[in-house]
């Protein structure tokens, strides 16, 4: 079930701090990949996967991609961005386990997006 991940308190604070918005246009989070990691690695995923993209070496990043594994619970948490134009926050693609994380409003008991606009 998309979006239905249990309880993700550090994300869910990125999204009451406004530091991470749902983009219904592309479909993914508007973010810092860097707050997401971060999120990500503070509800217990351990980092096994970096890697950053660049259209050349004198460039900065233009997306990358970030995978960690909770070793308590056997789940994987994937992070994939990309770099948009110039002073646009990067969007960020966010899946735990093959399932997407995304920001449609649902009316799922315990559903933490349930209440994203």
């Amino acid at each position: 079930m998309r979006g239905t991940v249990g309880n993700l308190q550090h994300l869910n604070e990125l999204r009451q701090h406004g530091k991470m918005n749902w983009s219904v246009n592309e479909q993914a989070w508007a973010a810092q990949p860097l707050d997401i990691v971060e999120a990500l690695a503070h509800e217990g995923f351990a980092e096994y996967k970096r890697e950053v993209t660049r259209s050349r070496r004198d460039r900065p990043p233009t997306g990358g991609v970030w995978q960690g594994l909770n070793s308590q619970t056997g789940a994987v948490a994937s992070a994939i961005w990309v770099q948009r134009a110039a002073g646009a926050e990067p969007i960020v693609f966010i899946d735990i386990d093959g399932e997407p994380l995304d920001g449609e409003p649902r009316e799922l008991p315990g559903d933490w997006t349930r209440d994203v606009a």
